[in-house]
């Protein structure tokens, strides 16, 4: 499909562009403040720049939503791409392999295509709505835990505080940290974790449609912390909360964070 190609190819281009930045300070060097608010790393904007090159010359969209530059117009003929290109940025800088180029597709309001790829070791994973997940080619499939006591979550809370979200990790099993909303919402999908939670707040659209995409055609369930559906703008200034898991548990997980 010619979303999917032209993902590839652009993965291979910020690969390619961020190669000599992964691993070392130089890569975390402040170069602008973005349009989310946040500095721009070095290795943000390297790998960014290599994406809006591409789609320069191969629109794929109307309009580019990205955390560094904000809302581009495009030349293409509708629709819309929601990318980071490096989510993850602390551990891409640290030499941690787990950051990821995340790139989604909307048409109407409505997420259509996502795309996340594990930059560090090339694991691909890939979704359109009514045609199921993937991962390297492969279809995947959300978990079937039913317990929470059985659960292994990734959770977020504001300064790593545990206590809006205590009475529900006295539940768990497993909490997991990985850093990179992407990937991990992309890990809920292919089952390797049960739930993915994030209430601080400063979750952004880039961040988390195309790891979304992936997740609900794996099986999974997206919501706001009241399980209410999540609609998003095109401000990355905006941040959001979060609740993805494999479906099975999402209701319990809801109930337990009220």
């Amino acid at each position: 499909m010619e979303f999917i190609r032209a993902c590839e190819e652009i993965a291979e281009s910020v690969t390619d562009a961020v190669a000599d930045l992964t691993g070392v300070p130089a890569g975390g060097d402040a170069v602008k403040m973005g349009a989310d608010g946040t500095p721009t790393k070095r290795i943000d904007q390297v790998a960014e720049d290599a994406v809006i090159a591409y789609l320069r010359e191969d629109p794929l969209c109307r309009t580019l939503v990205s955390e560094e530059a904000g809302v581009v117009g495009m030349d293409g003929e509708a629709g819309t791409i929601y990318l980071d290109p490096i989510d993850g940025t602390y551990n891409a800088v640290i030499g941690i392999p787990f950051y990821a180029l995340s790139i989604a597709y909307a048409h109407d309001g409505i997420l259509q295509k996502g795309y996340v790829r594990n930059l560090a070791t090339g694991e691909t994973f890939s979704a359109v709505r009514g045609m199921g997940a993937f991962l390297d080619g492969e279809p995947i499939r959300v978990s079937r835990t039913c317990l929470l006591e059985e659960s292994a979550m990734s959770v977020y809370g504001r300064r790593f505080d545990p206590a809006p979200v205590l009475h529900l990790g006295r539940k768990l099993r497993r909490w997991r940290l990985f850093g990179a909303s992407a990937l991990e919402l992309c890990y809920v999908g292919a089952g390797r974790i049960d739930g993915f939670i994030d209430f601080r707040g400063t979750l952004r659209v880039t961040d988390a449609a195309a790891g979304i995409v992936v997740c609900e055609e794996a099986g999974g369930r997206a919501t706001g912390l009241e399980g209410g559906s999540l609609r998003f703008g095109e401000d990355v200034t905006t941040g959001y909360c979060l609740v993805a898991t494999n479906s099975v548990i999402h209701n319990k997980v809801i109930e337990y964070l009220r």
